[in-house]
């Protein structure tokens, strides 16, 4: 298996359109589903809105993911940039968290030696998820850098202030991601819900959330249903995947997504939740129903 921090710093590099392999073939017939697919539609219960992280099923391309989302009952795709749009408009699915106007993961908004990047190219990159018709736009903390926690988010604060005023212009809505810096992201300045939640408080702004990443936020900081409960109007996106490892979200790792995902549709929660464990299976087609099986485990 790849690490996950390679994967992710790859995604932000490039798009990836992984290889395909015997097992996927069923997903890649010539005729489009948008053609004949109401047939294959799994029916959900309609209160969790389910999407995919594009990056953790890489082995499909785009096209064969889109239609195993079709067929899965997913309305959308995570993390996939503006040249892979039209793909996804061809499916009917929605981009559930777009990304391509961030630096890195360690370069961020934290630290305002990159805020001039930075915003010239949010700006652009909010145009084009609003011209799009899609919402959610992801950025990051970035590192410390042994700067203290007070000065990353006044830096945060002070670069952020600078595009929030277009972002609400356009209905754009700015998501930062929580990462855990025990174990994936070492000295990345947003690791805990605290530092996000005081972030979110003084940007003051609805077009500003936090991605509530459960994986990680269980490795830093654990007690998830309460944060979500306490927190729920700072979260904006959430995603998932298996506590050690990354792996699937079945009985072999520690937290219950059933009680998790319950925890968030009572909150109201409208957004997505997005699957984003690695498959740590045998063989593409084991892959495949592990995603299925995850579908059914979180539709609450």
């Amino acid at each position: 298996m790849k690490r996950y921090s390679l994967d992710r710093r790859s995604l932000l590099r490039h798009s990836m359109t992984g290889a395909l392999g015997l097992t996927a073939l069923p997903y890649l017939g010539a005729r489009s589903l948008a053609d004949d697919t109401s047939h294959q539609r799994r029916v959900l219960k309609g209160n969790i809105h389910h999407s995919v992280a594009r990056w953790t099923f890489d082995f499909l391309p785009l096209e064969g993911l889109c239609q195993l989302s079709t067929e899965l009952g997913i309305k959308a795709i995570d993390l996939v940039g503006p040249e892979e749009w039209p793909i996804l408009k061809r499916y009917g699915l929605d981009a559930s968290m777009c990304h391509g106007a961030e630096l890195s993961l360690e370069d961020g908004w934290g630290d305002t030696r990159f805020h001039s990047a930075l915003i010239e190219r949010y700006r652009q990159y909010i145009d084009l998820v609003s011209q799009a018709g899609y919402t959610n736009l992801i950025c990051f903390s970035g590192n410390a850098r042994g700067m203290d926690p007070e000065q990353g988010l006044q830096n945060a604060e002070a670069g952020l202030k600078q595009i929030l005023a277009q972002a609400e212009a356009k209905g754009v809505v700015l998501q930062m991601e929580l990462f855990n810096s025990k174990i994936d992201h070492p000295d990345y300045l947003c690791d805990n819900s605290t530092w996000g939640i005081e972030l979110s408080r003084r940007l003051g702004s609805p077009n500003f959330k936090l991605l509530y990443d459960i994986y990680h936020m269980q490795i830093s900081e654990g007690d998830v249903i309460r944060t979500i409960r306490d927190h729920h109007r700072f979260f904006g996106h959430y995603h998932t995947a298996g506590v050690p490892g990354r792996h699937e979200i079945d009985a072999t790792q520690e937290l219950n997504y059933p009680a998790i995902c319950r925890a968030i549709r009572d909150t109201g929660f409208n957004g997505y939740i997005a699957q984003e464990f690695i498959p740590d299976r045998a063989s593409q087609e084991e892959s495949i129903e592990s995603l299925r099986a995850a579908i059914e485990l979180c539709d609450v």
